[in-house]
């Protein structure tokens, strides 16, 4: 009987603990921010993200459930009141965030020792290469300007690139482990939440070449301040070859600011008379047309890529291609075939309406380009979003703006996050947005039935963010 209940606590708890481990995943495996999403109830609770049962995510899982079946045999051996056994049970179960923590601390030696491991291993690895080396690292567009300039390179040069949006300490190694081999170029993106980080990165890369893209209000929740994050992004350029070169997206205040305080070789871009930049931009549901002026020459591009953020992208990433010899008919020729990044202003039409997906997409930049994109378009529109997250204290500010935004542009909304909802229905009140249409959705089941609702042939759906499982 003794052994029957342990296996259906031990059962049970298995289950209960799949929502806070999941969680713990999605939180980097850093401890303060998941205890800060379990206090404030935004655990794993949907399916867009799985549970990954990664090496370490298997470590973890042994010795937390090896931590816990220690609990109930102590539990059951000694306690021989069947209802004190029922209550020290809850009080494990209640404990299980703090159990999570416990694992997690007792691991974190060992998890820095394999870290260090293959850290050093995927350095050495690119220290024996003789190939062009380039970070990327800026707020929004990293992602972006790194496709870009691998589809442009491919021309000359064969491109391995970190894959996704893998810009982490580990992803980056893994990119140079498993991917990297017989290439001319490794493309880095370079991503941080903390100060250091970028560092970090620049070390193990050891690039000659960057790239700053935008720099904004991004993960604020981490960073606290605008400085802090400029600080962290300037780590890139102030740790390239001391021979190296560095482009500038200039189409941000805190960018320029990185450019003129720069004192190596530097390009700047988006800048009228600067070294690549555009004009004469025309957007339209089917892409955009500009004129790319690079290095004084004025070039006419077309691209299926929508949206003034990615005309800048392309003129960042053609000023990079072209310094590394890339002539500038073979840059126009890859611009016209860029297709668009999956979930980055991808538009998929169908005979009864169009979707533009920009699911991926979680700043107030990106989200602003949505909305003018989504001018361009005719037909009714609907906007689907769960607003903006990681925006520290002006979380409710941005939202608020966002509302009024959307309101400007769209026939309907559907809102999915609770925590900002009444921040954009407000929004969208302040300028005079009928709140009839406005809906509210708290499961993927409803949203799907509200759409149905209103859709018509010809209608145009915005898909703008859409947040991991731990955000209501």
């Amino acid at each position: 009987m003794l052994y029957v209940n342990i296996c259906v606590c031990e059962l049970l708890f298995m289950v209960w603990s799949y929502l806070f481990i999941k969680t713990y995943q999605l939180d980097g495996y850093n401890i303060k921010t998941f205890l800060n999403h379990v206090f404030e109830f935004k655990l794993a609770y949907g399916d867009k993200n799985k549970l990954s049962f990664t090496k370490r995510m298997i470590r973890f899982i042994v010795l937390y459930f090896a931590l816990a079946l220690g609990l109930f045999i102590l539990i059951n051996v000694f306690i021989f009141n069947v209802y004190l056994v029922m209550l020290n049970c809850i009080v494990v179960f209640l404990l299980c965030p703090i159990l999570i923590a416990l694992s997690s601390y007792l691991l974190l030696p060992i998890e820095e020792l394999i870290k260090k491991y293959y850290f050093k291993k995927a350095k050495r690895k690119l220290s024996k290469l003789d190939i062009i080396k380039i970070g990327i690292t800026g707020s929004f567009g990293k992602t972006s300007t790194k496709n870009i300039l691998a589809n442009i390179l491919e021309k000359e040069y064969k491109v391995c690139t970190t894959p996704k949006n893998f810009n982490t300490e580990m992803g980056v190694t893994r990119a140079i482990l498993e991917n990297l081999d017989d290439h001319d170029v490794f493309i880095a993106e370079m991503g941080a939440k903390h100060k250091g980080d970028i560092e970090t990165l620049a070390r193990l890369v050891k690039p000659k070449y960057a790239v700053i893209t935008s720099i904004g209000e991004q993960h604020i929740e981490t960073f606290k301040t605008l400085k802090a994050i400029e600080e962290t992004k300037n780590e890139l350029p102030l740790n390239i070859d001391k021979n190296g070169t560095v482009v500038f997206n200039g189409d941000s205040k805190s960018t320029l600011k990185l450019y003129k305080a720069f004192k190596g070789d530097k390009y700047l871009t988006n800048q009228v008379g600067s070294f690549a930049y555009s004009q004469n931009i025309c957007i339209d549901e089917h892409g955009s047309k500009f004129d790319l002026i690079l290095d004084g020459e004025k070039i006419a591009v077309s691209t299926k890529l929508l949206g003034q953020c990615n005309i800048n992208n392309i003129v960042t990433a053609s000023a990079m291609a072209y310094i590394l010899g890339i002539s500038k008919e073979d840059i126009v020729s890859a611009i016209r075939r860029l297709e668009p990044p999956p979930h980055r202003l991808e538009v998929i039409k169908n005979n009864y309406s169009t979707i533009i997906d920009d699911s991926y997409n979680s700043n107030v930049v990106g989200s602003e380009e949505a909305l003018d994109v989504l001018s361009k378009f005719k037909g009714l529109k609907i906007v689907v979003t769960p607003g903006l997250v990681e925006m520290g204290q002006e979380q409710s500010n941005a939202n608020f703006k966002l509302g009024a935004k959307i309101a400007d542009v769209a026939d309907y909304i559907i809102i999915m996050n609770d925590v900002n909802k009444n921040y954009i229905f407000s929004g969208a009140i302040s300028h005079n947005f009928d709140k009839n249409k406005i809906y509210f959705a708290s499961t993927r089941k409803r949203q799907k039935e509200i759409l149905q609702l209103l859709m018509v042939k010809g209608c145009v759906i915005l898909f703008e963010n859409d947040l991991p499982d731990n955000y209501k």
